[in-house]
């Protein structure tokens, strides 16, 4: 009985078939071979032919789990249910009785994909990523800021950020304060090399494209505007002045203690000079290993789209393993203030409400165990294990 029992769960996975209902379902060819083979590995599915690929009915509407059928695992169907959810709550369906049509975007794709590979396969310590305890309740500004200052709190911790200046070449040139993906994604990075290895001197790679593959992955071009948008990011994180505050105790000062300013001589043909290192400071790096929150790294590529979306995924991995009994109900205008205070309109939580819900189920696509509710009025916040076992950190 176990062997029939065995056989017939690898049947319904035929690698073939399940590849080709994933292509019907929208996700890209290449996206759906990595799912089909990583769903037959984990079941010990034999490989088998694959049928011809079907091609996407656009004129019909079809939910991507049911797309894909009963075939798929149940980690792969709980992260395809959380892609659909991120896509209905952006775009409403064409006819109200009726799923919208599963027609993922390039940004959807690479979620699936990295979805499914953070719930069937366990992280690794290489797969660890850090960040600073306090970043994770409260965040840099995600968009532009007018002015000299930034002051966010949450709770009892708070940051307030200055712009500083940097010497550029020729003399100090004043910064912006750092905002948006990239000073994320760059403390991220600083921050795990720095405690994984013990070292205030980080290496950010030989150039520019280096330290953005680093970051960021290798399907990263190092030209246009990301390749302006990190030197303009970087010149503002390495210049800003900060402070962390949480419950009595205050970090005053420069994360980054020292870093060579990427200058470009527009008056020859010679490369940009790239640093090559970064240096901490001492008392930024005693706090950072102090107080370490591990995430995974894959859920970071996956989210590097969205500043709100790092913001959410980082504070839920240092929240949810906290709490206990019966959990914890968030309203909606504590969220706001904790997440988005620019919401200034006739009904800030409203508006916020709307952006945030859809940034949820995306995290919670790349940090399954995630037990989150959406409750009258808010969310209600459950015990669930970290995104990282604790057994990997010790």
């Amino acid at each position: 009985m176990a062997a029939k029992t065995a056989n017939a769960r690898r049947d319904a996975l035929n690698e073939g078939t399940y590849r080709a209902k994933l292509i019907e379902s929208g996700i890209g060819q290449d996206e759906a071979s990595m799912i089909a083979a990583a769903a037959r590995r984990f079941h010990g599915a034999p490989e088998a032919t694959a049928p011809k690929h079907p091609r996407p009915n656009s004129g019909s509407f079809v939910s991507i789990g049911a797309a894909i059928g009963a075939s798929m695992p149940p980690a792969v169907k709980q992260a395809a249910k959380r892609v659909e959810q991120a896509q209905e709550e952006v775009v409403q369906a064409k006819k109200a009785h009726a799923p919208r049509a599963a027609v993922l975007t390039a940004q959807e794709h690479k979620l699936m994909n990295m979805a499914t590979d953070i719930a069937m396969t366990p992280p690794s310590g290489e797969d660890m990523a850090f960040t600073h305890a306090v970043f994770c309740q409260v965040g840099l500004p995600r968009t532009k800021v007018e002015g000299r200052e930034f002051m966010r709190q949450s709770g009892a911790a708070w940051v307030n950020v200055q712009a500083g200046y940097l010497d550029e070449g020729k003399g100090p040139v004043q910064q912006p304060i750092p905002y948006g993906v990239m000073p994320r994604l760059a403390l991220a990075w600083v921050s795990t090399y720095a405690v994984r290895h013990g070292a205030r001197e980080i290496p950010i790679g030989d150039s520019a494209a280096e330290f953005l593959r680093l970051m960021l992955g290798a399907d990263t071009v190092s030209q246009g505007a990301r390749y302006t948008t990190l030197r303009k990011q970087m010149h503002a994180l390495a210049a800003c002045r900060l402070q962390l505050g949480f419950r009595g105790r205050t970090f005053n000062g420069q994360p980054v203690e020292q870093f060579d300013a990427w200058v470009s001589n527009r008056d020859s043909s010679q490369r940009p000079l790239w640093p090559g290192v970064m240096t901490l400071s001492g008392h930024y790096f005693n706090e950072l290993r102090d107080s370490a929150v591990p995430l995974d790294n894959r859920a970071l590529h996956a989210l590097k789209g969205s500043a709100l979306a790092l913001d959410v995924y980082a504070w839920l991995a240092h929240r949810l393993h906290r709490i206990e009994g019966k959990g914890v109900v968030l309203h909606w205008k504590s969220l706001r203030e904790q997440f988005a205070q620019e919401y200034k309109g006739k009904d800030p939580d409203k508006d916020f409400k709307k952006e945030f819900l859809p940034v949820l189920r995306r995290v919670q696509a790349v940090y399954p165990s995630a037990n989150v509710k959406q409750v009258t009025g808010g969310l209600l916040l459950l015990g669930s294990p970290p995104p990282i076992p604790k057994k990997l950190t010790k």
